[in-house]
């Protein structure tokens, strides 16, 4: 039950980080998927473990904190994915 909740978070972080960086054309159901989970997981990292936000721990859950946290990390990830010419 735990992966389809991540599944389900995951998409959800990815289409809104998508909907921010303006690439929602761009990706799929399955990219954004991926873009949410690996961006949750860059979230948690960067802001959590790097920076000390103890509220990022949370970053991939499905709570307030743990949605802006991913969208956040998700948001990098599209950045940099965009930085070396993955998305237009």
């Amino acid at each position: 039950m735990g992966w389809i909740i991540a599944i389900i978070v995951g998409a959800l972080i990815g289409w809104l980080a998508s909907k921010v960086m303006g690439t929602d054309s761009q990706q799929g159901s399955i990219a954004n998927i991926i873009v949410g989970i690996v961006g949750s997981s860059l979230g948690r990292w960067v802001f959590g473990d790097l920076l000390g936000i103890g509220a990022a721990q949370a970053a991939g859950g499905f709570s307030l904190a743990g949605l802006a946290f991913g969208i956040l990390g998700a948001v990098v990830l599209i950045w940099l994915l965009k930085l070396v010419g993955f998305f237009k």
